[in-house]
């Protein structure tokens, strides 16, 4: 989806000067975009990190809509991006790649299969990292040198020296506070320029709602947007968990209430969802006050 960001005209000479040309490798793998940011100066401070060479931390709630601001860098600077997806499970192969056994006239020879990070490197295209700090304190040390100003990286597998060809970059992501995650160490975080990522309010998510859901009737699009409004004040004030006011989930129920009522709508893609028996009623009780 094409949005229409206004830019001003030095970042757009920015993105225009640093965009990837006359490549068709990976096209695939540019996505397609359409974050609507909060603030336009979210949008702005990501390009001109990356336009550097840095690193970007998108930090903020669940469904708020990092990896579709990721997405969207990927499709402004017509790169194509790499992911990775962290868990406790995450090791070297996950992110380096993996030999394997292939043949060639009959004859068994060993193949290395690239991973995401060798791939992006060799590539030079955007790497994306999300929920970072779902991986174990051990595993991310490997990428280190990846992070900083060397940009090379030695492959366990194979013994050999990647360095980054231009055009490479990491976005990463990360939800805090969440069960499972770890605190970024200081080496890791200093890595990064962090952008603090915050739900989107009020004629932005109505935009978003016409835009992204197939919910036509503009009454209820202002009723889901309330809703939206009150789960996230909620949230702030520690009556509910961040689940409970993602926009991914609200989008999904503003597209269910086309077929099914809104109340049962929202049942399926908010309410049952959350843990707590407390906080489903809390949401059942907003919704009856609106719905």
């Amino acid at each position: 989806m094409h949005t229409n960001y206004n830019l001003p005209e030095n970042i757009t000479a920015i993105l225009n000067k640093n965009q990837r040309e006359n490549d068709d490798s990976f096209q695939e793998l540019i996505r397609e975009g359409g974050y609507v940011p909060p603030h336009i100066e979210l949008l702005i401070d990501a390009i001109s990190a990356l336009s550097m060479g840095k690193n970007i931390l998108l930090k903020g709630p669940t469904g708020a809509g990092k990896t579709k601001f990721a997405e969207t860098l990927s499709n402004l600077f017509h790169q194509p991006m790499f992911s990775v997806n962290c868990s406790v499970d995450l090791d070297a192969e996950s992110l380096m790649g993996f030999k394997t056994l292939t043949y060639e006239a009959e004859k068994q020879r060993i193949e290395f299969v690239p991973g995401p990070v060798t791939s992006a490197m060799n590539g030079g295209t955007f790497l994306y990292i999300d929920e970072i700090n779902m991986a174990k304190p051990e595993t991310l040390p490997l990428i280190n040198g990846v992070l900083d100003y060397r940009r090379t990286i030695t492959n366990p597998f194979t013994n050999e020296i990647i360095t980054a060809k231009n055009g490479f970059n990491v976005i990463a992501a990360i939800n805090e506070g969440y069960v499972g995650t770890v605190p970024l160490n200081e080496a890791l975080k200093n890595r990064f320029i962090v952008i603090d990522v915050p739900y989107i309010e009020g004629e932005q998510l109505k935009n978003l709602i016409q835009t992204n859901t197939q919910l036509t009737n503009e009454k209820t699009i202002d009723l889901f947007v309330t809703l939206s409004t009150d789960l996230i004040r909620a949230v702030s004030q520690g009556k509910l968990s961040e689940d409970a006011a993602s926009i991914r989930a609200l989008l999904d129920a503003c597209d269910l209430s086309v077929i099914i009522p809104p109340k049962r709508a929202i049942l399926r893609s908010i309410v049952d969802k959350l843990e707590e028996e407390r906080e489903q009623e809390f949401v059942k009780n907003l919704t009856d006050t609106l719905f």
